[in-house]
Protein backbone atom coordinates (compact mmCIF):
# COMPACT_ATOMS: atom_id res chain seq x y z
CA UNK A 1 0.00 0.00 0.00
CA UNK A 2 3.02 2.41 0.88
CA UNK A 3 4.96 1.51 -2.83
CA UNK A 4 1.17 2.64 -4.21
CA UNK A 5 0.91 5.94 -2.26
CA UNK A 6 4.87 6.54 -3.08
CA UNK A 7 4.16 6.09 -7.00
CA UNK A 8 1.41 8.32 -6.91
CA UNK A 9 3.47 11.17 -4.97
CA UNK A 10 5.89 10.81 -7.57
CA UNK A 11 3.85 10.88 -10.49
CA UNK A 12 1.92 14.18 -8.35
CA UNK A 13 4.98 15.85 -8.11
CA UNK A 14 7.69 14.81 -10.44
CA UNK A 15 6.33 17.54 -13.34
CA UNK A 16 6.29 20.19 -11.61
CA UNK A 17 7.92 23.52 -12.58
CA UNK A 18 10.15 25.94 -10.30
CA UNK A 19 7.05 28.45 -10.25
CA UNK A 20 4.51 24.99 -9.34
CA UNK A 21 2.72 25.02 -5.92
CA UNK A 22 3.90 21.88 -4.04
CA UNK A 23 1.78 19.87 -2.35
CA UNK A 24 3.80 20.06 1.09
CA UNK A 25 1.29 17.94 3.27
CA UNK A 26 1.98 15.34 0.80
CA UNK A 27 5.92 15.49 0.39
CA UNK A 28 6.37 15.96 4.44
CA UNK A 29 4.15 12.97 4.86
CA UNK A 30 6.92 10.74 2.73
CA UNK A 31 10.13 12.50 4.20
CA UNK A 32 8.70 12.04 7.75
CA UNK A 33 9.62 8.22 6.58
CA UNK A 34 12.99 8.61 5.69
CA UNK A 35 14.51 7.50 2.51
CA UNK A 36 14.54 10.80 0.75
CA UNK A 37 17.77 12.75 -0.11
CA UNK A 38 17.10 17.02 0.11
CA UNK A 39 19.77 19.18 -1.38
CA UNK A 40 19.86 22.65 -1.00
CA UNK A 41 21.78 25.09 -2.03
CA UNK A 42 23.16 27.70 0.75
CA UNK A 43 21.25 30.60 2.07
CA UNK A 44 20.81 34.36 1.24
CA UNK A 45 24.38 35.85 0.47
CA UNK A 46 25.64 39.27 0.53
CA UNK A 47 26.73 40.56 -2.51
CA UNK A 48 29.33 42.33 -1.89
CA UNK A 49 31.06 40.18 -1.28
CA UNK A 50 33.45 37.51 -3.52
CA UNK A 51 35.15 34.84 -3.26
CA UNK A 52 39.12 35.09 -3.94
CA UNK A 53 40.19 31.53 -6.30
CA UNK A 54 41.95 29.59 -5.33
CA UNK A 55 39.24 29.00 -2.57
CA UNK A 56 40.97 29.41 0.94
CA UNK A 57 38.68 27.18 3.17
CA UNK A 58 39.88 28.97 6.44
CA UNK A 59 39.80 32.84 5.42
CA UNK A 60 36.45 34.09 5.98
CA UNK A 61 37.47 37.07 4.53
CA UNK A 62 38.28 35.77 1.32
CA UNK A 63 34.64 33.69 0.56
CA UNK A 64 30.77 35.50 0.53
CA UNK A 65 29.10 34.62 3.39
CA UNK A 66 25.32 34.39 4.39
CA UNK A 67 23.92 37.68 4.99
CA UNK A 68 22.00 38.46 7.87
CA UNK A 69 18.63 37.62 5.99
CA UNK A 70 20.37 34.18 4.46
CA UNK A 71 21.12 33.19 8.32
CA UNK A 72 17.90 34.17 9.68
CA UNK A 73 15.96 31.94 6.47
CA UNK A 74 18.18 28.95 7.24
CA UNK A 75 17.35 29.20 11.16
CA UNK A 76 13.26 29.37 10.29
CA UNK A 77 13.75 26.54 7.62
CA UNK A 78 16.19 24.38 10.16
CA UNK A 79 13.16 24.82 13.13
CA UNK A 80 10.32 24.34 10.44
CA UNK A 81 11.77 21.15 9.28
CA UNK A 82 12.36 19.85 13.06
CA UNK A 83 8.76 20.77 13.92
CA UNK A 84 7.12 18.85 11.31
CA UNK A 85 9.36 16.20 12.38
CA UNK A 86 11.25 15.06 9.20
CA UNK A 87 14.23 12.87 10.19
CA UNK A 88 17.63 14.31 9.25
CA UNK A 89 20.53 11.58 8.96
CA UNK A 90 23.57 12.56 7.51
CA UNK A 91 24.36 16.28 6.85
CA UNK A 92 27.43 17.04 4.16
CA UNK A 93 28.13 20.14 2.86
CA UNK A 94 30.46 22.46 0.66
CA UNK A 95 33.64 23.36 2.47
CA UNK A 96 32.92 26.96 1.73
CA UNK A 97 31.83 28.46 4.78
CA UNK A 98 28.17 29.86 3.60
CA UNK A 99 27.46 26.31 2.80
CA UNK A 100 28.68 24.82 6.15
CA UNK A 101 26.68 27.63 8.08
CA UNK A 102 23.35 26.91 6.07
CA UNK A 103 24.13 23.08 6.83
CA UNK A 104 24.54 23.73 10.55
CA UNK A 105 21.27 26.39 11.00
CA UNK A 106 19.57 23.59 9.07
CA UNK A 107 20.35 20.70 11.03
CA UNK A 108 21.18 22.38 14.30
CA UNK A 109 24.28 20.38 14.61
CA UNK A 110 27.61 20.14 13.13
CA UNK A 111 28.10 18.83 9.35
CA UNK A 112 30.57 17.00 7.32
CA UNK A 113 31.96 19.26 4.96
CA UNK A 114 33.20 17.33 1.65
CA UNK A 115 35.01 18.20 -2.03
CA UNK A 116 31.75 16.89 -3.96
CA UNK A 117 29.62 19.41 -2.61
CA UNK A 118 31.87 22.36 -2.81
CA UNK A 119 31.95 24.76 -5.58
CA UNK A 120 32.81 23.54 -8.63
CA UNK A 121 33.34 26.79 -10.82
CA UNK A 122 37.13 26.39 -9.77
CA UNK A 123 38.50 29.67 -10.54
CA UNK A 124 35.21 31.46 -11.41
CA UNK A 125 32.32 32.09 -9.82
CA UNK A 126 29.38 29.42 -8.94
CA UNK A 127 27.48 32.17 -11.14
CA UNK A 128 28.90 32.11 -13.93
CA UNK A 129 28.26 28.35 -15.24
CA UNK A 130 24.45 28.03 -15.08
CA UNK A 131 24.93 25.07 -17.72
CA UNK A 132 26.46 22.58 -16.14
CA UNK A 133 29.90 21.53 -17.99
CA UNK A 134 32.19 20.24 -15.30
CA UNK A 135 30.95 16.25 -16.04
CA UNK A 136 33.31 14.59 -13.16
CA UNK A 137 31.93 17.22 -10.62
CA UNK A 138 28.38 16.23 -11.95
CA UNK A 139 28.54 12.94 -11.17
CA UNK A 140 29.99 13.21 -7.71
CA UNK A 141 27.05 14.87 -7.21
CA UNK A 142 25.01 12.62 -8.31
CA UNK A 143 26.44 9.53 -6.27
CA UNK A 144 25.77 11.66 -3.55
CA UNK A 145 22.34 12.32 -4.19
CA UNK A 146 21.82 8.89 -5.09
CA UNK A 147 23.27 7.25 -1.92
CA UNK A 148 20.30 5.99 0.34
CA UNK A 149 19.91 7.39 3.71
CA UNK A 150 20.97 5.24 6.63
CA UNK A 151 17.67 4.07 8.19
CA UNK A 152 14.41 5.58 8.11
CA UNK A 153 16.29 8.86 8.19
CA UNK A 154 16.67 12.03 5.44
CA UNK A 155 20.36 12.96 3.94
CA UNK A 156 20.55 16.63 3.78
CA UNK A 157 23.01 18.20 1.28
CA UNK A 158 24.56 21.85 1.04
CA UNK A 159 25.78 22.89 -2.04
CA UNK A 160 26.09 25.63 -4.85
CA UNK A 161 24.30 27.08 -8.40
CA UNK A 162 26.79 25.20 -10.36
CA UNK A 163 27.16 21.73 -8.62
CA UNK A 164 23.24 21.68 -9.28
CA UNK A 165 23.69 22.67 -13.02
CA UNK A 166 26.78 20.03 -13.34
CA UNK A 167 24.82 16.93 -11.89
CA UNK A 168 21.24 17.86 -13.11
CA UNK A 169 21.45 19.96 -16.57
CA UNK A 170 20.61 23.62 -17.52
CA UNK A 171 17.11 23.78 -15.81
CA UNK A 172 18.92 22.69 -12.40
CA UNK A 173 21.06 25.82 -12.88
CA UNK A 174 17.95 28.47 -12.02
CA UNK A 175 18.02 27.00 -8.32
CA UNK A 176 17.64 29.64 -5.63
CA UNK A 177 19.71 30.06 -2.77
CA UNK A 178 18.12 28.40 0.00
CA UNK A 179 15.79 26.01 -2.51
CA UNK A 180 15.87 22.72 -2.59
CA UNK A 181 15.26 20.37 -4.52
CA UNK A 182 13.93 16.76 -3.61
CA UNK A 183 15.23 13.49 -4.55
CA UNK A 184 14.26 9.59 -3.88
CA UNK A 185 17.71 7.57 -4.37
CA UNK A 186 17.17 4.41 -6.97
CA UNK A 187 20.53 2.96 -6.75
CA UNK A 188 19.36 0.54 -10.03
CA UNK A 189 19.33 3.68 -11.79
CA UNK A 190 19.20 7.62 -11.72
CA UNK A 191 17.45 9.74 -8.52
CA UNK A 192 14.60 11.11 -8.99
CA UNK A 193 13.10 14.27 -8.67
CA UNK A 194 9.96 14.53 -6.28
CA UNK A 195 9.89 18.33 -5.39
CA UNK A 196 11.60 21.89 -5.70
CA UNK A 197 10.52 23.06 -2.24
CA UNK A 198 11.14 26.96 -1.49
CA UNK A 199 12.48 27.70 1.80
CA UNK A 200 9.24 29.86 2.70
CA UNK A 201 7.28 26.78 1.96
CA UNK A 202 9.00 24.74 4.46
CA UNK A 203 8.17 27.81 7.03
CA UNK A 204 4.23 27.54 5.55
CA UNK A 205 3.90 24.28 6.00
CA UNK A 206 5.38 24.34 10.00
CA UNK A 207 2.60 26.69 10.70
Amino acid sequence: MRKIACIALLVFLVPLHPAGAVDTDALVSELRGGGYVIMFRHGATDDSQKDVYPLNFTDMTAQRQLSANGREMAADVGRAVRKLGIPIGLVLTSKLNRAVETGKLLSSRDVQAVDALTDSGGGASAMANPGGANRKAGAAVRDLVNTPPSGATDTLLVTHKTNFADAFGKDAGDVQEGEAFVYRPDPSGQPKLVARVKATDWIAAAK
